[in-house]
């Protein structure tokens, strides 16, 4: 069975929203960071995607702006 994992949508501030909510749940961790590349939307070296588990249930914070 596939589990849902939710996407969370932030104007630059995803990663300390995750850091955040990891820091709050006992067993959690962010699993992986992505960062805008030049040329793509986003600022070159500026978060783009965090994902990350809380008890187990994944999520993703996309900084996608406002």
């Amino acid at each position: 069975m596939r589990t849902i994992a939710p996407n969370l949508w932030f104007d630059g501030n995803g990663l300390e929203a995750a850091e955040h909510y990891v820091s709050i749940f006992p067993g959690s961790r962010i699993t992986h960071v992505s960062y805008y590349e030049e040329g793509e939307p986003g600022q070159a070296g500026a978060v783009m995607l965090v994902e990350f588990e809380l008890r187990g249930q994944p999520y993703a914070a996309i900084n996608g702006g406002p």
